[in-house]
């Protein structure tokens, strides 16, 4: 691998790293920062290191959503169509299985539907269904980047999950803004029907001439 590859990659998961803590970081200046590892960082360790940040947050806001309350989307301004609680969920693990699952040459899984491709198996409905299928999204994503390394990062995917995701270092890092992109709007739901995300409890006011 070219030594501008492996300056390109650690730039990169530095800034998905950064980008992924700068806002937790504003909202709560008293928030702690991961454990450091005395192991010398990888590509590896870096990638995983991301995705376990991302697994928490949002697992443990799918879990703080009521299960009557999975069915909810927005009606306060202009969201026609969005996708519902459950949908949001549905969709990460969604993506999540396809992207990993590209890494690991497993097939595409096949869907009846465009709306089944985009948001699993329309089969998978109960709360306790749901989270299993995040969960295992996150399991199978963890297995694919302990296949990752400086020689196999920006390797050719044989089947890439889209046209512009050809290794598997693009895949792991744009599902990183995919998967936070889809907590954000989590968050927002969580807090539109009084409940404040996990990640943002016990932490002082972000801005606290607000109240």
């Amino acid at each position: 691998m070219r030594i501008r590859e492996v300056i390109g990659i650690g730039v990169l998961c530095i800034g998905c790293l950064w980008g992924g803590n700068v806002a937790r970081a504003q909202q709560s200046p008293a928030a702690k920062p991961p454990s450091a590892s005395t192991e010398p960082a990888t590509i590896t360790s870096v990638l995983d290191a991301q995705l376990s940040s991302e697994e928490r947050e949002i697992v443990d806001a799918a879990g703080a959503m009521p299960e009557d309350k999975y069915s909810f989307a927005p009606t306060n301004g202009e969201f026609k169509g969005v996708r519902t609680f459950a949908q949001e969920v549905k969709h990460v693990a969604t993506v999540n299985n396809r992207f990993f699952g590209a890494i690991l040459d497993q097939p595409a899984e096949t869907r009846d539907s465009q709306f089944e491709r985009e948001n699993g198996p329309d089969a998978i409905r109960t709360k306790a269904q749901i989270m299993q299928y995040l969960r295992d999204s996150f399991a199978l994503g963890h297995k694919a980047i302990a296949t990752i390394d400086a020689e196999t990062a920006f390797s050719s995917i044989k089947r890439p999950p889209t046209p512009f995701l050809k290794t598997p270092a693009a895949v792991v890092i744009f599902e990183c803004a995919h998967s936070m992109d889809h907590y954000g709007q989590m968050v927002e739901y969580l807090r539109d029907n009084g409940i404040v995300p996990p990640a943002s409890r016990q932490r002082p006011p972000a801005n606290p001439a607000a109240k």
